[in-house]
């Protein structure tokens, strides 16, 4: 399980290391706001496409080779981002990186294997630990190796530490990992994801919990793949500086999410957190674009981290009791591709609003966006509060 955890931890790391890079690239390589925000579309393209593969590929070949098969693509593409001198081999090798990210799904799966149902959700609760904890310290560390002088910033130096990690995770996986599929082993045929999604998109509670959760995925990433850039716009700040950014944002999220938010669901119950977290959402993306000094900065994205913090487990939490036991997997899975389906669309737009109207405009639209989460959030059934 610990491996396990080191290599989802792994995977956020890759995700989040490049964010307080971005606006360099574009000074490098005379990319505009659109192309260097497509940077991380790319890489969440690439895990979306290969997650449903790696997983059933998993269900043929076994655990083991599939994580070491994507780790392995992993070691590759942060030496390639590492030695990268064009632009399209940055996109290259941030997709190389989403395509070996996919292994999410076969990390799930090795979960399912060998854990009971009565403590499954606790291993998988370890996966979305590591998934937080991971977004926490990949930006930081970014920006810290990177360096806080806009003008010298190394590029290179937070892509072949991510390699050296990534080697790391493949060295335990190899030594320390043992197969969880048993030979032979016939698992039933599950329908696809389009199947699932239209059957999931048929329910009308369940079409709207996936619908404001996309939305709202699309309004944070948006956030996070053009904040460097307004940062730098607006205050000269470089790569250290905005890892330290993303990394308060990550330390309050993981702090509500890890204590407060058991609490706060049984007092309140989960559809009230998530219209609290939606109109805290939107009042830190529009305060954002009005933030003229650090402690403004700090204060809006605090906001931006406990709305994430209340919505994101109370919508997967009203997802899962809307699913049956014999369907849950598959309805979560279908969540996370929204997910993941949202942090393309979200930094795609981001960028091409940034360079058509300015750098807060990613912001303001942001916020008009959780303005409908919200009104879409108040018409969830609500379950009464349970005593505390």
């Amino acid at each position: 399980m610990a491996v396990l955890f080191l290599i989802v931890f792994i995977d956020l790391i890759g995700f989040g290391v490049v964010i307080p890079l971005l606006p360099y690239y574009a000074l490098r390589y005379d990319a505009s706001p659109f192309a260097v925000t497509m940077l991380m579309a790319s890489y969440s393209l690439a895990q979306f496409v290969a997650a449903p593969i790696l997983g059933r590929l998993s269900d043929r070949l076994g655990r083991k080779t599939v994580l070491l098969a994507s780790l392995a693509c992993s070691v590759l593409s942060y030496v390639w981002l590492g030695l990268a001198d064009a632009l399209w081999m940055l996109f290259a090798a941030r997709l190389l990186a989403g395509a070996g990210a996919g292994n999410i799904a076969a990390a799930q799966a090795y979960i399912a294997d060998v854990t009971p149902p009565e403590k499954r959700a606790h291993g998988m609760g370890m996966i979305g630990a590591a998934f937080g904890l991971g977004f926490t310290v990949g930006p930081a560390i970014g920006g810290v190796v990177a360096g806080a002088d806009p003008a010298t910033a190394d590029l290179a130096r937070p892509a072949f530490l991510a390699a050296c990690l990534s080697a790391v995770a493949f060295a335990l996986t190899m030594l320390r990992l043992k197969e969880s599929l048993a030979a032979g082993s016939a698992l039933a045929a599950r329908p696809s994801r389009l199947a699932l999604a239209k059957g999931a998109f048929a329910r009308p509670v369940l079409a709207n919990l996936i619908t404001l959760l996309f939305v709202t995925v699309s309004a944070f990433a948006g956030m996070e793949t053009t904040f460097a850039l307004w940062a730098n716009r607006s205050f000269g700040w470089g790569p250290e500086q905005v890892g330290w950014i993303f990394f308060y944002v990550g330390i309050v999220l993981a702090a509500l999410q890890g204590g407060a938010i058991g609490k706060l669901a049984r007092r309140f119950g989960e559809a009230r957190l998530v219209v609290a977290g939606a109109a805290i959402i939107g009042a830190g993306l529009l305060g954002l674009a009005f933030a003229g000094s650090l402690w403004a900065v700090l204060v809006v994205t605090g906001m931006l981290a406990i709305g994430m913090g209340l919505l994101n487990p109370s919508v997967t939490s009203l997802v899962s009791r809307e699913a049956g036991a014999e369907e849950r997997g598959g309805i979560m899975g279908v969540s996370q591709s929204a997910s993941s389906l949202a942090r393309i669309v979200g930094p795609a737009v981001a960028g091409a609003v940034f360079s058509l109207w300015g750098r807060d405009a990613p912001f303001v639209l942001g916020a008009l966006l959780m303005a409908g989460v919200v009104a879409m959030a108040v018409r969830l059934p609500r379950a009464e509060a349970q005593p505390t």
